[in-house]
């Protein structure tokens, strides 16, 4: 039951804007003193001392993630997205890909897909791929006449596919997770990313 309400409270406090990191560490410690003074029956001493007790292993938890191989890829994958972003070869491709496809009868929506392809291929970030084909694909759609319903839902299905198309931030946080070889969940995804690609443009 704890777990729960613990979950609601951290909610509440994102919905009401407060920083993810600190929502979270805080929302911790508080619950870890409740904890606490619950198992001590309220007793203010032992209470706080139980609560300081149940993060003795806190630095062993961070020493494990800090020297865990699989994971020194994320920062890369997020770093390539972000110098995509900042540089605008993100948004060249868009625009290569609109002069491209544009003649073609729904054009617009199959470079839409492909560069969301290719984007996902290229950083493994949903949000970098979202937010710039956002930027730049929808007032274009719009001008040509598509429906917000279709536009929309073609960029954001786009973008989603930086979770299955490899290199995946997120396939490589579940092979942590799982303790199974990076390379063959990379392996696994590629055939089914690439039929979402295709079913996208079909």
């Amino acid at each position: 039951m704890i777990g729960i309400i613990m979950f609601f409270t951290a909610l509440v406090m994102l919905l009401m804007g407060f920083p993810v990191a600190f929502t979270f560490a805080a929302v911790a410690l508080m619950f870890a003193i409740i904890a606490g003074l619950v198992e001590t029956d309220f007793n203010l001493g032992d209470g706080f001392a139980s609560a300081l007790d149940m993060f003795d292993f806190m630095p062993f938890r961070i020493m494990s993630i800090m020297t865990n191989t699989i994971l020194m890829a994320v920062p890369m994958f997020i770093f390539m997205g972000v110098i995509l972003q900042k540089t605008g070869l993100a948004e060249k491709l868009l625009e290569s890909m609109a002069k491209l496809f544009g003649e073609i009868r729904g054009g617009l929506a199959i470079s839409t897909v492909l560069v969301g392809s290719l984007l996902a291929a290229s950083t493994g970030i949903v949000g970098a791929s979202v937010v710039s084909m956002g930027v730049i694909f929808l007032p274009i759609m719009l001008r040509h006449k598509y429906s917000p319903e279709l536009a929309c839902g073609t960029i954001c299905a786009s973008g989603t596919l930086g979770q299955i198309i490899p290199p995946s931030i997120v396939l490589i946080i579940l092979a942590d997770v799982f303790q199974v070889p990076v390379g063959d969940l990379f392996k696994a995804a590629v055939w089914p990313g690439l039929l979402l690609v295709g079913l996208y443009i079909v």
